[in-house]
């Protein structure tokens, strides 16, 4: 199992403005498991995802990555984690402005040695249309563009654990089931497993579980 959520809670504020965002939520991810979760915006579906990437901490419960217990980790000890372990599909392309995009990747390979080799890398630039942006910087591109820009990113350093937020939002139905099959074939080749949050219900029949959040309540369909 790569990762599991026990009995996990958030909540913000206090007395008038305490917020529930997050009901006691246990989850497992098994290896060469797709997962998506739907629901309205406000449910907590992203505060799930932040949890489980170690970018904010539950109020309440446990986190384990890959077998160990990651809740009590320093910050140190959690940005190893999200470089290791941890690959980001979020909204926004969260790409560096004044790289090209070739260079965004020989960025991440001075941090990271555990990449993709340059024939698997080309052939999914070629796959998700990207190979005339190599050298144009991320001002230059569309929204569709540096999303898949950004999907690449993430799936480039081989992590264990995909984690993305609407991945798709800003694409065509085409280029959408090419990402969600990029995602896929990284999970089922590696035994690396993902969890997509998502509004984009085309997409469902892709993916091995699909679960509901409500109101901070999360249900497997």
């Amino acid at each position: 199992m790569l990762l599991q959520l026990k009995d996990v809670r958030k909540s913000f504020g206090k007395g008038q403005t305490y917020v529930e965002a997050l009901q006691p939520t246990t989850l497992e991810v098994n290896a060469n498991e797709m997962i998506a979760i739907i629901g309205p915006s406000g449910s907590g579906k992203s505060t799930l995802l932040t949890i489980a990437g170690l970018l904010q901490s539950p109020t309440e419960g446990s986190i384990i990555i890959d077998g160990k217990d990651v809740s009590k980790y320093s910050e140190k000890q959690r940005a190893k984690v999200r470089l290791k372990t941890l690959g980001f599909i979020l909204q926004s392309s969260n790409l560096v402005p004044f790289l090209k995009i070739k260079d965004q990747f020989k960025l991440l390979n001075k941090v990271n040695k555990n990449v993709m080799d340059h024939d698997e890398w080309m052939k999914n630039v070629e796959a998700l249309g990207l190979s005339g942006v190599l050298n144009q910087y991320p001002n230059e591109l569309s929204g569709g563009q540096r999303q898949r820009v950004a999907i690449l990113k993430a799936v480039y350093t081989n992590p264990k654990i995909i984690l993305a937020d609407e991945p798709t939002a800003s694409l065509d139905s085409k280029k959408a089931h090419e990402v969600i099959e990029l995602i896929r074939q990284q999970v089922q080749t590696g035994n690396r497993s993902a969890i997509v949050v998502t509004h984009d219900l085309r997409l469902l029949d892709q993916f091995d579980k699909v679960y509901e959040m409500n109101d901070g309540v999360l249900t497997q369909k």
